[in-house]
Parts: C-alpha cells; sequence; structure tokens
C-alpha cells in the first residue's frame, strides 16, 4: 500500500495496488496549476482512498476533467478525467518510496522555455 497527503495533511491518500509508471505533463494547464510540469499515475478509482474529501476544492478545468487541490494548503492532489474509471494522483503527494519512475513526458510542445528536458525518456508533442 502506499500513502500520502497533501502539505497540510487535511487530505490523505492510500492505494491498494501496484503504482503503474507515471507520466510529466507539460501542457500549459498542467504547469499553471502546479508551478512547474505536473507529474502523475493514473490510478483506478477501486484502488483509490482518501480521507479528508470535505477538505479537497474542484475546479472544472475543461467539459471532460477536474482538477483537485487541498483547499486549506493549496497543494495539487488530482487530475480527475469525468467519465474515466481513474484518477491522476500527483506523484508530490505519496509519502516515501514508490517504487516507480517516469515513463515518458508529454505535450511537450508547450513545456517552458526555462528548462530542458535531458533525461533520454519518450518525449510526445500531445
Amino acid at each position: 500500500m502506499y500513502k500520502g497527503s497533501c502539505l497540510c495533511g487535511a487530505v490523505r491518500i492510500a492505494v491498494e495496488a501496484d503504482l503503474p509508471r507515471p507520466s510529466a505533463c507539460h501542457c500549459t494547464a498542467c504547469r499553471k496549476h502546479t508551478g512547474h510540469y505536473e507529474a502523475s499515475v493514473d490510478i483506478p478509482r477501486t484502488a483509490l482512498q482518501i480521507e479528508g474529501e470535505d477538505a479537497i476544492r474542484w475546479y472544472r478545468s475543461s467539459e471532460k476533467v477536474r482538477r483537485g487541490f487541498c483547499g486549506t494548503c493549496g497543494s495539487t492532489l488530482f487530475w480527475d478525467p469525468i467519465h474515466r474509471d481513474w484518477t491522476a494522483v500527483a506523484m508530490g503527494a505519496f509519502d516515501g518510496p514508490t517504487n516507480t519512475s517516469l515513463s515518458m513526458h508529454i505535450f511537450v510542445s508547450e513545456k517552458g522555455d526555462y528548462y530542458e528536458i535531458g533525461d533520454g525518456l519518450p518525449q510526445n508533442i500531445r
């Protein structure tokens, strides 16, 4: 089991499954939401436990997606495609080792001009 929380601890998560390899999204919306780029992992909703749901604030960033963050400390936590059976959890929310590593970078055509990606992973423009 993997556990995590927001910065202040008002929202706590537990994942009862192995974590798949996360991706790093460099799209403009993810950069604005996180302050850099977002590294997240897709978790089946049935494997994700959330405590402190009343502290989560949701922002509907498109017709198909909402983004969840802690209303107390502002920590980015979730990217939630409304009509899917999974939720992306921000890698920074996990405590301790995750036993996984990035698989790829996505939306690199929108990445900030202040950094380079040099880790050798696949870079998809979308």
